[in-house]
């Protein structure tokens, strides 16, 4: 035990206190003490005084041990309990010992009052420790479970988006040998039936990088230009069919900088701008999507507004799984909102959508700003 103790005594009897004070100044404790007699006074220290370890007489004119213990164990159970009494039965201890007290202390024998403290502080901390050190198994054997039930999912539906892709390349391959006299038209097609295969193929590589990217490199946190990254991620999805048929617009609110990782937000945000275009309403002859940023000193607000198609609400819980397709339209490998999910947790964020199919879509993410540089765990 290092610093004072703070210890609180359930006790109606003043020279009783002081003989256990006594006792333990004997043994050189260093410690501070408060003592109570009511249940009232006994729930205010509980909340305000934060004992290290309690001593309570049994038998007080409005209030008992027993009493006392309860509620210690349904407020405080790490705080160590102690009685200290006259003559008891030795059935009464022992039943004060099975609901949870450490030790009972005869006032007849005080001295042995020091040693049963330390021991059950010890006690108490080494149990904390138990507490804690299963705590973080658990969490370690739910996290690889996690991990092993997705890689299996992983593995079976990735295997299945590359072959499938690769399969219609080298059979659009042999049509077109077969069907080489049919002239330059024919060719043409065969290429361009072709090349949507392989970029097929490309962007579930893509994906895949991301993901294992997010997995194993560390968040770098540093200043994000957000007009230039909105630009950027423009700029970069300007070519996939519908671009410009879609107005976009862009609203950014910032009076402080702003400091997470511009590489995995260009990733999230790539990834619900061209969701936006790819599922764009094609029966309206406007369509839209509206971007608002507001930044502020703890976190920065990204809203994506558009009027696609949108997600039925039996799909909206499942939005997040990976490989999941909400719609028919869905060519991909069903990985990009699965990847902006565990982005957004890698960042200590958190994302939610709602959505009204064929009138509006809203996508939510927060972001803590951590105004730091350089590298950190994530």
């Amino acid at each position: 035990m290092q610093g004072k103790l703070k210890i609180l005594m359930l006790e109606d009897v003043e020279e009783d206190a002081l003989l256990a004070d006594r006792a333990m100044q004997r043994e050189k404790m260093i410690f501070t003490r408060i003592r109570v007699d009511t249940r009232s006074e006994f729930t205010a220290a509980l909340n305000d005084f934060h004992p290290d370890v309690i001593l309570s007489d049994h038998a007080l004119p409005q209030f008992n041990s027993i009493d006392a213990l309860e509620i210690c164990k349904r407020r405080k159970p790490q705080i160590p309990f102690i009685l200290v009494t006259g003559a008891v039965s030795e059935e009464f201890a022992v039943n004060c010992l099975k609901r949870g007290a450490n030790d009972y202390i005869l006032k007849t024998n005080l001295s042995r009052l020091p040693m049963a403290i330390k021991y059950a502080i010890r006690q108490h901390k080494y149990e904390s420790e138990r507490i804690r050190n299963e705590e973080m198994l658990r969490q370690q054997n739910d996290e690889l479970s996690k991990i092993n039930k997705e890689l299996d999912s992983f593995v079976y539906s990735v295997s299945h988006n590359l072959r499938s892709p690769l399969s219609s390349v080298l059979g659009l391959v042999n049509i077109a040998r077969l069907d080489r006299e049919k002239g330059p038209e024919t060719t043409d097609q065969y290429f361009r039936m072709i090349e949507t295969s392989v970029l097929k193929l490309d962007k579930t590589l893509h994906e895949i990088l991301d993901y294992s990217q997010n997995a194993r490199t560390e968040v770098e946190r540093r200043e994000v230009d957000l007009d230039d990254l909105v630009t950027q991620c423009f700029e970069q999805q300007k070519y996939i069919p519908g671009f410009s048929e879609v107005d976009k617009s862009v609203e950014i609110l910032q009076d402080v900088p702003f400091y997470s990782d511009a590489h995995r937000l260009s990733i999230i945000l790539n990834n619900l701008i061209a969701n936006a275009i790819r599922y764009r309403d094609l029966s309206k002859s406007s369509q839209f999507l509206k971007i608002v940023l507001k930044v502020e000193s703890e976190s920065a607000t990204f809203n994506l507004l558009d009027n696609g198609i949108g997600i039925d609400e039996e799909h909206l819980p499942q939005i997040f799984n990976m490989f999941f397709r909400a719609t028919e339209r869905s060519d991909g490998a069903g990985l990009g909102l699965y990847i902006v999910k565990e982005m957004i947790s890698r960042l200590k964020g958190t994302i939610a959508i709602s959505s009204t199919p064929f009138l509006e879509t809203l996508v939510t993410f927060t972001i803590p700003n951590t105004q730091c540089r350089g590298k950190v765990a994530g």
